[in-house]
Protein backbone atom coordinates (compact mmCIF):
# COMPACT_ATOMS: atom_id res chain seq x y z
CA UNK A 1 0.00 0.00 0.00
CA UNK A 2 1.45 3.66 -0.83
CA UNK A 3 0.97 5.64 2.17
CA UNK A 4 1.31 9.38 1.35
CA UNK A 5 -1.44 11.86 1.79
CA UNK A 6 -4.42 12.09 4.70
CA UNK A 7 -7.33 10.40 3.91
CA UNK A 8 -9.55 14.20 4.65
CA UNK A 9 -7.74 16.25 2.58
CA UNK A 10 -7.25 14.04 -0.39
CA UNK A 11 -10.51 12.64 0.01
CA UNK A 12 -11.86 14.77 -2.54
CA UNK A 13 -9.56 14.90 -5.58
CA UNK A 14 -9.44 10.58 -5.49
CA UNK A 15 -13.05 10.39 -5.59
CA UNK A 16 -12.82 12.31 -8.54
CA UNK A 17 -10.12 10.90 -10.16
CA UNK A 18 -11.48 7.68 -9.55
CA UNK A 19 -15.06 8.80 -11.30
CA UNK A 20 -13.68 9.45 -14.22
CA UNK A 21 -11.28 6.25 -14.47
CA UNK A 22 -13.35 3.42 -12.50
CA UNK A 23 -14.59 1.13 -15.17
CA UNK A 24 -17.93 -0.62 -14.15
CA UNK A 25 -19.04 -4.22 -14.83
CA UNK A 26 -22.00 -6.44 -14.76
CA UNK A 27 -22.22 -8.94 -13.10
CA UNK A 28 -19.40 -11.89 -13.79
CA UNK A 29 -18.49 -9.53 -16.45
CA UNK A 30 -14.86 -7.42 -15.84
CA UNK A 31 -13.42 -5.21 -17.44
CA UNK A 32 -11.33 -5.27 -20.39
CA UNK A 33 -7.71 -6.93 -19.57
CA UNK A 34 -9.09 -8.25 -16.57
CA UNK A 35 -9.22 -12.14 -15.81
CA UNK A 36 -10.36 -14.17 -12.82
CA UNK A 37 -7.28 -15.77 -10.96
CA UNK A 38 -9.35 -19.24 -11.45
CA UNK A 39 -9.13 -19.25 -15.49
CA UNK A 40 -5.46 -18.43 -15.61
CA UNK A 41 -4.27 -20.60 -12.49
CA UNK A 42 -6.55 -22.70 -11.11
CA UNK A 43 -4.42 -24.92 -8.64
CA UNK A 44 -3.94 -21.37 -6.48
CA UNK A 45 -5.60 -21.75 -3.54
CA UNK A 46 -8.01 -18.45 -2.61
CA UNK A 47 -8.29 -17.65 1.07
CA UNK A 48 -10.47 -14.35 0.01
CA UNK A 49 -10.31 -12.81 3.82
CA UNK A 50 -12.11 -9.59 2.77
CA UNK A 51 -15.43 -11.01 1.67
CA UNK A 52 -15.72 -12.62 4.72
CA UNK A 53 -15.85 -11.50 8.73
CA UNK A 54 -12.12 -12.94 8.65
CA UNK A 55 -10.15 -9.79 8.51
CA UNK A 56 -9.34 -6.48 10.62
CA UNK A 57 -12.52 -4.87 9.91
CA UNK A 58 -14.58 -8.02 11.41
CA UNK A 59 -16.89 -7.82 8.60
CA UNK A 60 -17.14 -8.44 4.71
CA UNK A 61 -15.91 -4.84 3.07
CA UNK A 62 -17.85 -3.42 1.06
CA UNK A 63 -16.89 -4.22 -2.97
CA UNK A 64 -16.44 -7.87 -2.14
CA UNK A 65 -19.91 -9.81 -3.42
CA UNK A 66 -17.58 -13.03 -4.05
CA UNK A 67 -14.42 -14.59 -2.81
CA UNK A 68 -12.73 -14.96 -6.10
CA UNK A 69 -9.37 -13.32 -6.62
CA UNK A 70 -9.28 -10.89 -9.93
CA UNK A 71 -6.20 -9.51 -11.85
CA UNK A 72 -4.98 -7.71 -14.52
CA UNK A 73 -4.15 -10.30 -16.98
CA UNK A 74 -0.60 -10.19 -17.12
CA UNK A 75 -0.85 -9.93 -13.61
CA UNK A 76 -2.58 -12.87 -13.36
CA UNK A 77 -0.45 -14.93 -15.68
CA UNK A 78 2.46 -13.81 -13.42
CA UNK A 79 1.33 -15.44 -10.97
CA UNK A 80 0.77 -18.48 -12.79
CA UNK A 81 4.44 -18.80 -13.36
CA UNK A 82 5.08 -18.07 -9.72
CA UNK A 83 2.52 -21.14 -9.08
CA UNK A 84 4.28 -23.05 -11.42
CA UNK A 85 7.91 -22.61 -9.63
CA UNK A 86 6.07 -23.11 -5.81
CA UNK A 87 4.97 -26.39 -6.99
CA UNK A 88 8.21 -27.47 -8.11
CA UNK A 89 9.15 -27.00 -4.55
CA UNK A 90 6.45 -28.73 -2.71
CA UNK A 91 4.51 -25.83 -2.29
CA UNK A 92 1.51 -23.62 -3.66
CA UNK A 93 0.42 -19.74 -3.42
CA UNK A 94 -2.42 -18.99 -1.45
CA UNK A 95 -4.31 -15.63 -2.18
CA UNK A 96 -5.61 -13.84 0.57
CA UNK A 97 -6.35 -10.37 -1.43
CA UNK A 98 -5.69 -9.40 -5.15
CA UNK A 99 -7.94 -6.39 -7.03
CA UNK A 100 -9.32 -4.02 -4.58
CA UNK A 101 -11.73 -2.42 -5.41
CA UNK A 102 -12.05 1.70 -4.76
CA UNK A 103 -14.67 1.31 -2.49
CA UNK A 104 -12.97 -1.10 -0.40
CA UNK A 105 -10.11 1.16 0.79
CA UNK A 106 -12.20 4.26 1.31
CA UNK A 107 -14.56 1.64 3.55
CA UNK A 108 -10.72 0.92 5.43
CA UNK A 109 -10.22 4.37 6.13
CA UNK A 110 -13.80 4.75 7.67
CA UNK A 111 -13.18 1.88 9.89
CA UNK A 112 -9.95 3.42 10.97
CA UNK A 113 -12.07 6.68 11.96
CA UNK A 114 -14.93 5.09 13.58
CA UNK A 115 -14.53 4.25 17.62
CA UNK A 116 -12.63 1.52 18.72
CA UNK A 117 -14.72 -1.46 19.92
CA UNK A 118 -11.83 -4.07 20.53
CA UNK A 119 -13.47 -6.31 18.53
CA UNK A 120 -10.31 -6.80 15.81
CA UNK A 121 -7.41 -5.78 18.02
CA UNK A 122 -5.32 -8.77 17.58
CA UNK A 123 -4.77 -7.22 13.98
CA UNK A 124 -2.66 -4.28 15.83
CA UNK A 125 -2.07 -5.80 19.45
CA UNK A 126 0.26 -2.79 19.76
CA UNK A 127 -0.59 0.54 17.95
CA UNK A 128 -4.08 2.62 18.40
CA UNK A 129 -6.68 2.45 14.96
CA UNK A 130 -5.34 5.90 14.10
CA UNK A 131 -1.79 5.17 14.38
CA UNK A 132 -2.45 2.46 11.21
CA UNK A 133 -2.41 5.64 9.02
CA UNK A 134 -0.56 6.16 7.15
CA UNK A 135 1.73 3.75 8.06
CA UNK A 136 -0.51 0.32 7.49
CA UNK A 137 -3.67 1.88 6.31
CA UNK A 138 -3.75 4.00 3.11
CA UNK A 139 -6.22 6.20 0.87
CA UNK A 140 -4.80 4.27 -2.38
CA UNK A 141 -4.00 1.07 -2.94
CA UNK A 142 -2.16 -0.40 -5.79
CA UNK A 143 -4.52 -3.80 -5.17
CA UNK A 144 -7.11 -1.51 -6.93
CA UNK A 145 -4.97 -1.21 -10.48
CA UNK A 146 -5.23 -4.49 -10.25
CA UNK A 147 -1.71 -5.41 -10.46
CA UNK A 148 -0.83 -6.63 -6.45
CA UNK A 149 -1.63 -9.50 -4.52
CA UNK A 150 -1.43 -10.16 -0.74
CA UNK A 151 -0.28 -14.40 -0.50
CA UNK A 152 1.61 -17.27 1.29
CA UNK A 153 2.64 -20.08 0.11
CA UNK A 154 1.07 -23.60 1.94
CA UNK A 155 2.17 -27.27 1.47
CA UNK A 156 0.71 -29.18 -1.50
CA UNK A 157 0.30 -31.82 1.23
CA UNK A 158 -1.25 -28.93 3.66
CA UNK A 159 -2.75 -30.33 6.95
CA UNK A 160 -5.89 -29.95 8.12
CA UNK A 161 -6.75 -26.63 10.31
CA UNK A 162 -6.37 -27.65 13.53
CA UNK A 163 -8.69 -26.20 15.88
CA UNK A 164 -8.31 -23.52 18.93
CA UNK A 165 -9.12 -24.14 22.37
CA UNK A 166 -9.90 -20.52 23.06
CA UNK A 167 -9.70 -16.77 21.61
CA UNK A 168 -6.90 -16.36 18.51
CA UNK A 169 -4.10 -14.67 20.21
CA UNK A 170 -2.74 -11.45 18.37
CA UNK A 171 -1.26 -11.60 14.78
CA UNK A 172 2.56 -11.65 16.34
CA UNK A 173 1.87 -14.57 18.57
CA UNK A 174 3.30 -18.24 18.07
CA UNK A 175 1.37 -19.76 15.39
CA UNK A 176 -0.11 -22.42 17.12
CA UNK A 177 -1.85 -19.50 18.93
CA UNK A 178 -2.77 -17.56 15.99
CA UNK A 179 -6.02 -18.14 13.89
CA UNK A 180 -5.35 -21.36 12.41
CA UNK A 181 -4.12 -20.87 8.84
CA UNK A 182 -2.84 -23.25 6.42
CA UNK A 183 -0.03 -21.52 5.64
CA UNK A 184 3.72 -21.58 6.46
CA UNK A 185 4.25 -20.05 9.43
CA UNK A 186 5.79 -16.66 8.21
CA UNK A 187 5.70 -15.06 12.09
CA UNK A 188 2.69 -13.36 12.02
CA UNK A 189 -0.50 -13.35 10.73
CA UNK A 190 -1.56 -11.77 7.13
CA UNK A 191 -2.79 -8.15 7.40
CA UNK A 192 -0.30 -7.83 11.05
CA UNK A 193 -0.14 -4.04 11.89
CA UNK A 194 3.10 -4.78 13.06
CA UNK A 195 6.76 -4.41 12.89
CA UNK A 196 6.96 -8.04 12.97
CA UNK A 197 4.92 -8.37 9.67
CA UNK A 198 8.17 -6.50 8.10
CA UNK A 199 9.70 -8.51 5.54
CA UNK A 200 13.11 -8.22 6.96
CA UNK A 201 12.18 -8.02 10.64
CA UNK A 202 15.01 -9.10 13.07
CA UNK A 203 11.95 -10.17 15.30
CA UNK A 204 11.32 -13.68 13.69
CA UNK A 205 12.79 -16.70 14.13
CA UNK A 206 15.52 -18.17 11.11
CA UNK A 207 12.81 -20.30 10.18
CA UNK A 208 10.51 -17.83 10.08
CA UNK A 209 12.80 -15.99 8.16
CA UNK A 210 13.66 -18.61 5.88
CA UNK A 211 9.83 -19.04 4.69
CA UNK A 212 9.85 -15.36 3.65
CA UNK A 213 12.52 -14.87 2.10
CA UNK A 214 11.31 -18.38 -0.19
CA UNK A 215 8.02 -16.96 -1.09
CA UNK A 216 9.98 -13.98 -1.41
CA UNK A 217 12.51 -15.40 -4.01
CA UNK A 218 9.24 -17.08 -5.98
CA UNK A 219 7.67 -13.97 -6.32
CA UNK A 220 10.53 -12.10 -7.42
CA UNK A 221 11.66 -14.71 -10.04
CA UNK A 222 8.23 -14.38 -11.72
CA UNK A 223 8.62 -10.33 -11.87
CA UNK A 224 6.72 -9.45 -8.91
CA UNK A 225 8.10 -6.52 -6.02
CA UNK A 226 7.48 -7.10 -2.39
CA UNK A 227 6.77 -4.07 0.00
CA UNK A 228 8.99 -4.59 2.44
CA UNK A 229 6.63 -3.36 5.36
CA UNK A 230 4.30 -6.61 4.47
CA UNK A 231 5.73 -9.67 3.95
CA UNK A 232 2.62 -10.79 2.09
CA UNK A 233 2.34 -8.06 -0.13
CA UNK A 234 3.72 -7.98 -3.47
CA UNK A 235 3.51 -5.81 -6.59
CA UNK A 236 3.27 -6.44 -10.71
CA UNK A 237 5.04 -2.98 -11.94
CA UNK A 238 4.41 -4.36 -15.82
CA UNK A 239 0.64 -4.69 -15.26
CA UNK A 240 -0.05 -1.47 -13.61
CA UNK A 241 -1.03 1.42 -15.27
CA UNK A 242 -1.68 3.97 -12.88
CA UNK A 243 -5.50 3.96 -13.21
CA UNK A 244 -7.74 2.77 -10.13
CA UNK A 245 -10.98 0.81 -10.40
CA UNK A 246 -14.37 0.34 -8.44
CA UNK A 247 -16.25 -2.25 -10.06
CA UNK A 248 -17.92 -4.99 -7.68
CA UNK A 249 -16.10 -8.21 -7.51
CA UNK A 250 -18.96 -10.93 -8.66
CA UNK A 251 -19.50 -14.20 -8.58
CA UNK A 252 -17.59 -15.62 -12.39
CA UNK A 253 -20.25 -16.18 -15.09
CA UNK A 254 -21.43 -20.31 -14.87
Amino acid sequence: MTRKRSWHAAAGGLLAAVSSCAAHAGEGKLPPDFVYLRDVAPSIVQDMRYATPGNFTGKPVPGYDAAECVLKRGAAEALKRAQENAQKQGYSLKVYDCYRPVRAVQAFMAWTAAREDGRTKRYYPHLSKLQLVPGYIADRSGHSAGAATDLTLVPIAAAPLRPLTGPPGDCTAPAQDREPDTGLDMGTAFDCFDPKANTDSPLVTPEQRKARMLLKSIMEAAGFKNYAGEWWHFSYAVANSGKLYDFQIEPPPR
